[in-house]
């Protein structure tokens, strides 16, 4: 459910015409509604009531600094993969204790920053990086609290590049070898155990995934118990999926109902990492139609907005509805939606049937607030977009357009060139 509707033909975020936005603020444009952040993230609140929790947002998701301060102010915590998100996160006003750490790839930087920040806890990802947190940690006279990642062997039915909990991804430590590497983190010096972490994939449309790997890691819970190794901290990941078409993935409820029965009971501070779904449909991206183009075989609207702004259908081939952002009574065409990138590759969608539109007109990328702005780049050398935040008749940019200028910012030519 989102706050983005049509009201006599004319597409709204929340109380304020998209159009007004577009002209005020340029395009592209990512425009989020606070109304639809803050009613996805009560979704996932109230549904586990009564269970000890923390909402970790996934920021690989959306790191808008304006996003994750919804999010802090409802008491919402982060789940970050780099330094930098530490950092966006901490400036959002996350407290550190509600911040997890994963990713396989921490670099010393990113430790030692992590561990002076006081972040509640590392998901780790291997033996190499455990061993390495606790030399860290050591050096700096500190415990570095940890928890494993699990990999349950679990098949979340998704897209491959998003699928994340089977034996041949990169991520996390085979469930049938982590007993070994707990009682490894139990002998480092410098390292306390706290918690165990699982996260099986992206965009998951069925219960049934989350339940079965849950049922596998309470399973090493319990072992470890048995072996004087508390778990204090029950880390379930995220990957919850959201309409894009006609998917009908089951809503936070839906997913608790599977999910609390086997946590009722337990000593245990539940985690969880929602991305997609607290972010996805909060926000769109605002285009401008620039030419249209009949070719040989099809026609082809030219918008400005490219893949470097929008690179899930290029890159995953993913679906995402347009929409005129006023309609007109047209006849309708079948269309490729293409962007100014010089890549074959770049598009927003192919052979879409459509509403006729003309050069000037503005059109929406509806389910655009994850993976959009974070995915995009200045490749051509463009300025990434603005952000837009609505809330009720308001509006405001919370991050402006970048400029030329911006494009080169950092880079030097030295004297010998």
């Amino acid at each position: 459910m989102h706050f983005f509707n049509y009201r006599k033909g004319v597409l709204y975020a929340e109380d304020v015409p998209v159009k007004a936005i577009a002209e005020a603020c340029g395009t592209p444009l990512y425009i989020y509604s606070y109304g639809t952040l803050l009613r996805h993230f009560k979704a996932y609140d109230d549904a586990y009531d009564g269970i000890p929790r923390i909402i970790c947002f996934a920021l690989k998701a959306n790191s808008n600094v304006s996003v994750l301060r919804v999010f802090a102010k409802n008491g919402g915590g982060a789940d970050v993969v780099s330094g930098g998100e530490i950092f966006r996160a901490l400036k959002a006003g996350i407290p550190p204790y509600k911040i997890v750490y994963a990713g396989v790839g921490k670099t010393e930087r990113e430790i030692r920053y992590a561990l002076r920040s006081k972040i509640l806890m590392f998901n780790v990802e291997s033996e190499n990086e455990l061993v390495e947190i606790d030399r860290i940690a050591g050096l700096m006279k500190v415990k570095a609290p940890v928890s494993l990642r699990v990999n349950p062997d679990i098949d979340p039915g998704t897209h491959p590049y998003i699928s994340t909990g089977l034996k041949k991804h990169k991520f996390g430590i085979p469930i049938e070898k982590a007993f070994a590497y707990y009682r490894l983190a139990e002998r480092l010096e410098h390292t306390k155990v706290v918690g165990i972490h699982k996260h099986i994939g992206s965009q998951i449309t069925k219960v049934s995934p989350f339940v079965e790997a849950l049922k596998k890691t309470l399973l090493l819970v319990d072992e470890l118990g048995r072996h004087g190794v508390q778990i204090r901290y029950l880390d379930i990941g995220g990957g919850l999926g959201i309409t894009y078409r006609d998917e009908e993935p089951p809503v936070p409820r839906d997913l608790a109902m599977g999910l609390v029965p086997m946590l009722k009971d337990r000593q245990l501070t539940l985690i969880m990492e929602p991305g997609r779904s607290l972010v996805g449909n909060a926000g769109i991206l605002v285009t401008k139609v620039l030419y249209l183009k009949r070719g040989e075989e099809k026609e082809f609207v030219i918008v400005d907005a490219g893949m470097n702004d929008l690179i899930r259908p290029s890159f995953y081939g993913a679906y995402h509805r347009i929409q005129p952002v006023e309609k007109k009574k047209r006849k309708s065409i079948l269309a490729d939606i293409v962007g100014p990138i010089c890549e074959s590759g770049d598009f927003l969608a192919k052979e879409r049937e459509m509403s006729g539109v003309k050069q000037g007109e503005y059109l929406a990328v509806m389910s655009a607030g994850a993976y959009g702005f974070t995915m995009s780049s200045n490749y051509n050398s463009r300025p990434r977009a603005a952000e837009v935040m609505v809330k009720g008749k308001r509006f405001a940019l919370v991050n402006t357009r970048e400029t030329y200028r911006d494009l080169i910012r950092g880079e030097v030519v030295p004297r010998f060139v």
